[in-house]
């Protein structure tokens, strides 16, 4: 069994605490200089697990020489967030403080100033705590292999919430090159929320030291992804025949003993649960009730809008002058500083939040969390649940408010798996390439590098293991050469070979730009919407006139020219995109085909949707449900049908001059809407004209001119949509130009950030619009043209999901033709047309369709 050294034992017990089964084995995984991956629930101490072994380290190593061997960093911290380290920084000081320890702990991020920066390139501290993005720039580092020789230990904090996306790839990629410096460095995973942890040691782990790979061995790895260009497997995302072994059984698992069960409560205002709706506005009275019960409440919602509107209907209530604060991303820095100082000072009673206080901070007394309207996935509640209370022996309490009864049976479920300790499945993710493209770049303005070597050690990280050498050589070719389309252009060379073979930065000023421009985050921009005027010439062109407002980007990027939608109150037609500029016209249509956004952010979870759908099917299932929820469920079944697993129900009907079509696939909203663009074309193929289509996480509705009863419905939800339908709908929206900047910004082909300067949005856009055109005539295979294309695919579109329902439903299609609406066609009914107006106006829209439309399904059931 193993002990703590007597100076930690004592301080554990001067505190009056025993040390937790798990510390101790993160202890012995340290002596025994074992990887570990810790899962323990939130408040059990995983930080401080985490951290032992190097403290213990520390304590026994005597004083620290100001140069030399053993003068370095020892343990480095990474966090996906900012606040995160600094929260850290100040609960890591206690023991050392109170143990007495000659430590010294520092925190690096993109805010920290220059000179301690430098300060720390001069005299590193024992323990380093950053970010992701801060390892991508020290390894960028001239020097980084010296610095970091003496590198013990890292600590990825939080690894659920960055393993899988490019950040995950990059820091996967930082952490092979800290590797190469320091051989016998451990690395450490702590988290709360992991469905399947083979899945994070695998990614976790470090090479496992095969053999290089000689020319016969690599002729095969080649030989091996001859299919590579296939449509199904997009180059940069096919494996070279078997994956190797994942090396996760290098890494220790250590799980936590359970925390006493959260307290979910879901709130059901005045005895009654909405039929639609997505905001929880109608709850309010009874949050505001809950926040006064409460001593610290954190209310989270699932986008920034939301977090304004909820704010403001509290304040609006607000007569006790309970003070509420507001926390969201798109608030200056300064601001949301405040709001954590005086959180951690006890001086809110409330603050209203999105995903920016999701992760592991301990932000004073908070005691409730308030979820507003449906989580989206129990892996988030749970991570949201765990900032109240944060103490292991102590439940925390919740409560759901959900916006609709779809919501109400989101939450039962998202509660059902909260019990059941079940999290969200985690996708398998393959490295990027044009994440790929910046590391090379970045170890080129470190050192020098062998392709060989680099290789080698490259595809002994995760997301890496099944890069061919065919691929690497694209990436290091792309890096010297920007591609065949773009050599002959002398500011797309970013490294060149020296004599001896190896590849190195051109020039420090090139590594100074590259430096300034590391990460793999790309924020969220914004477009202009303006109405388009026309300027002389033949090509009557369409320029930018008056600004009507803003709105997200993304949302532009699926539109094509002549698309119609909401916006601002009115009715537009969109005519494409310049610069920063979504250009439209006054559309005489009174109905947009196109839905304006207002739902969830996140998308309803693969995991929690087929909870959803296997308790929707149980009948027995439905008694843990308010009574008039399973009153909604019995009338769907009196009136049409109850969907079920295995199949989709598809129900059609006539209501006025319009004929619609309501599926219910349940695989969120992303994937319902590239769905309903798709429709929207084989329909008008098929001579129905469809007019428009909303979509919900559970439903979608399509509408036409023409009755669509008699349509092939097998044939139109045939997989066979995801080819040349969507090759075509790719062609003619905006998405892939936005998708390809996205790329180009992370490989480093443009830099937003130069010395002395920085782009703005629309110079960035312009470059790469123009770089986009150029690759597409002349090098349609081009490395950051298949890596945008495989982006928009799952980030943007949910390609495979979409492809996965499809399949299972291949011949399974339910049809209900029906004479009205029936209950589940509700929520997604009264989408349309309530974003017309704004405000509380929208909202009284959308409660009067709701009536409408009950009192016409209500009459229809009445015998």
């Amino acid at each position: 069994m193993t002990t703590l050294p007597l100076l930690f034992a004592d301080w554990f017990a001067r505190r009056s605490w025993s040390p937790r089964r798990h510390q101790l084995e993160m202890v012995a995984a340290g002596q025994a200089g074992a990887h570990a991956l810790l899962v323990a629930p939130t408040g059990g101490g995983k930080t401080l697990a985490g951290f032992l072994p190097s403290l213990i380290d520390l304590a026994e190593r005597g004083p620290k020489p100001q140069t030399g061997p053993g003068s370095g960093v020892h343990t480095l911290y990474l966090s996906p967030l900012k606040a995160l380290t600094t929260d850290v920084e100040r609960n890591l000081m206690t023991p050392i403080r109170e143990i007495g320890l000659n430590i010294h702990v520092e925190t690096r991020t993109g805010d920290t100033k220059q000179s301690k920066r430098q300060r720390q390139r001069d005299f590193p501290p024992d323990i380093l705590l950053t970010t992701p993005e801060q390892l991508a720039l020290f390894c960028a580092w001239e020097g980084a292999r010296s610095y970091f020789a003496d590198l013990k230990c890292v600590v990825l904090d939080e690894v659920h919430a960055i393993w899988s996306g490019k950040r995950g790839d990059l820091l996967s990629l930082g952490l092979g090159r800290l590797q190469s410096f320091a051989p016998g460095m451990r690395r450490v995973g702590l988290s709360a929320t992991i469905e399947d942890p083979d899945l994070i040691r695998g990614w976790l782990a470090p090479r496992f030291n095969p053999p290089p790979l000689g020319e016969g061995d690599r002729e095969a790895v080649e030989g091996a992804d001859l299919d590579a260009d296939s449509e199904a497997s997009p180059p940069h995302q096919a494996s070279p025949g078997p994956l190797p072994p994942s090396g996760g059984d290098l890494v220790r698992l250590v799980k936590g003993d359970p925390g006493a069960p959260a307290v979910i409560d879901v709130l059901i205002s005045e005895g009654h649960v909405p039929w639609a709706g997505h905001t929880g506005r109608h709850a309010i009275p009874e949050v505001y009730a809950a926040i006064q019960r409460a001593n610290l409440a954190l209310i989270f919602v699932n986008t920034r809008w939301q977090s304004e509107f909820v704010f403001q209907q509290l304040w609006e209530i607000n007569d006790a002058s309970l003070p509420i604060g507001l926390h969201h991303g798109s608030l200056a820095a300064e601001q949301r500083r405040k709001v954590e100082a005086a959180m951690a000072r006890g001086d809110l009673r409330a603050v209203v939040c999105t995903s920016t206080l999701d992760l592991g901070i301990d932000w004073g007394d908070v005691d409730l969390v308030i979820q507003m309207a449906a989580p989206k996935g129990s892996s988030r509640l749970v991570q949201r649940i765990g900032r109240a209370n944060h103490r292991l022996d102590e439940p925390s309490r919740a409560l759901l408010v959900p916006a609709s009864r779809f919501e109400m049976l989101e939450c039962q479920a998202a509660r059902e798996a909260v019990a059941d300790n079940a999290f969200d499945w985690e996708p398998i993710h393959i490295g990027t390439l044009d994440t790929l493209a910046q590391h090379v770049m970045g170890v080129a303005c470190s050192e020098a590098f062998d392709m060989q070597a680099l290789y080698d050690e490259i595809t002994g990280c995760g997301p890496y293991r099944g890069l061919s050498w065919e691929q690497f050589e694209e990436v290091v070719d792309f890096v010297a050469t920007g591609g065949y389309a773009l050599r002959t252009y002398d500011r797309f060379a970013r490294i060149v070979r020296t004599p001896d073979g190896r590849w190195k930065v051109r020039n420090q000023h090139i590594a100074q730009r590259h430096r300034m421009n590391v990460g793999a985050i790309v924020s969220a921009g914004t477009l202009n919407v303006r109405v388009a005027g026309r300027r002389g010439g033949a090509a009557r062109q369409l320029v930018p006139g008056r600004k009507v407002g803003e709105a997200e980007e993304w949302y532009f990027e699926q539109l094509t020219p002549g698309d119609t939608f909401l916006f601002a109150g009115q009715v537009w037609a969109f005519q494409g995109i310049v610069g920063t500029d979504a250009l439209v016209t006054h559309a005489n249509d009174k109905e947009p085909k196109i839905p304006s956004w207002g739902g969830s952010k996140f998308p309803l979870s693969t995991s929690l949707a087929d909870r959803v759908r296997t308790m929707v099917q149980d009948p027995d299932h439905w008694r843990v449900l308010p009574p008039d929820v399973q009153e909604w469920l019995e009338l769907q079944a009196e009136r049409s049908a109850i969907p079920d697993a295995e199949s989709m129900l598809v129900e059609t009907f006539p209501r006025g001059s319009r004929h619609f079509l309501v599926a219910y696939p349940f695989e969120g909203n992303l994937a319902h809407t590239t769905l309903c663009m798709l429709l929207t074309r084989r329909l008008d193929r098929l001579g129905v004209g469809p007019l428009g289509f909303v979509v919900t996480d559970y439903s979608l509705a399509v509408w036409s001119i023409k009755p669509m009863d008699r349509i092939d419905l097998d044939a139109l939800f045939q997989p066979d949509m995801l080819g040349d339908d969507l090759e075509a709908w790719l062609e003619e929206s905006f998405m892939m130009k936005r998708s390809f900047r996205n790329c180009a910004l992370i490989s480093g082909l443009i830099e937003r950030r130069q010395p002395g300067a920085e782009k703005t949005g629309r110079q960035v856009t312009f470059s790469t619009d123009l770089i986009y055109d150029v690759l597409r005539r002349h090098q349609p295979d081009h490395l950051l043209l298949k890596t945008a294309r495989a982006d928009a695919a799952s980030g943007l579109l949910d390609v495979a999901r979409l492809g996965q329902m499809l399949t299972r439903i291949e011949g399974r299609i339910r049809h209900q033709p029906l004479t009205r609406p029936s209950p589940f066609c509700v929520p997604v009914l009264v989408q349309i047309g309530r974003e017309r107006v704004g405000g509380d106006a929208a909202e009284m829209i959308l409660d009067e369709s709701a009536e409408q439309l009950i009192a016409e399904v209500m009459d229809e059931a009445a015998p």
